[in-house]
């Protein structure tokens, strides 16, 4: 979300932003009635900002959703994290937060472990903060291996410059990082076909966040719960 509207941008680039709908409730109850098992919701406006800017539609969609929902941008205090929770979050991303503040990611991880969601976002191997906008000289995987040892379970790895594109994900890279951490990964970025998902299946990854490819058609929603058993749940 950006500015209250559902929108995806090319390759994190504020400047080219596709908006989807002014309505970000209806698109996620229709998700939903879809048969989708879980949404990711992001507020690009928090990423770039370091706090939450679409708070009010968040706790909306939180409060209306009958199936769980995760949620990143701009989370970066303990007490935002709480309050996600509060509002029917069911877990909450930490991005920035992990390369920035580690004692956050050990005190979160600590009290609300199955909640938390380390986002790895990467750039030619190298993670990225702030909405994308600010590179590090921190590899994605050395910044997963520490997050672990803070007590993290859980993480979604994003290739920054696959994500908004409907090419196709980076193999290599997701395969490494499933392969460095043997926990739960979620791959994200660049996801545009079925044949995609029966390969992220094949690597291993936990799951799958699917965003202009369900918008534009590229990929049928109901398909792709198909393909990976959900519609059986």
């Amino acid at each position: 979300m950006r500015g209250g509207r559902c929108v995806r941008l090319h390759q994190g680039n504020y400047d080219e932003e596709t908006v989807f709908s002014d309505d970000p409730l209806d698109v996620a109850l229709r998700w939903q009635s879809m048969g989708a098992p879980r949404l990711h919701i992001v507020d690009l406006d928090g990423a770039a900002s370091g706090e939450l800017q679409n708070l009010a539609i968040i706790e909306q969609i939180a409060g209306a959703l009958l199936v769980p929902a995760q949620l990143g941008g701009g989370i970066r205090h303990i007490t935002t994290i709480e309050r996600l929770l509060r509002a029917g979050i069911e877990r909450v991303i930490l991005g920035t937060a992990a390369v920035e503040d580690p004692d956050l990611v050990r005190e979160a991880c600590r009290k609300y472990q199955e909640c938390i969601i380390i986002g790895i976002d990467a750039r030619d191997g190298m993670a990225a903060t702030h909405g994308w906008r600010q590179g590090t000289t921190v590899k994605a995987t050395d910044l997963a291996v520490a997050m672990v040892k803070l007590g993290a379970r859980r993480f979604i790895y994003t290739d920054i410059s696959r994500d908004g594109t409907l090419t196709e994900p980076n193999f290599s890279a997701i395969d490494e990082m499933i392969d460095v951490l043997r926990l739960p990964v979620i791959a994200a970025g660049g996801i545009s076909s079925l044949n995609h998902l029966r390969m992220l299946q094949k690597l291993g990854a936990e799951g799958a966040i699917i965003g202009k490819a369900l918008y534009t058609g590229a990929i049928n929603l109901r398909q792709a719960l198909a393909l990976s058993g959900e519609e059986e749940r």
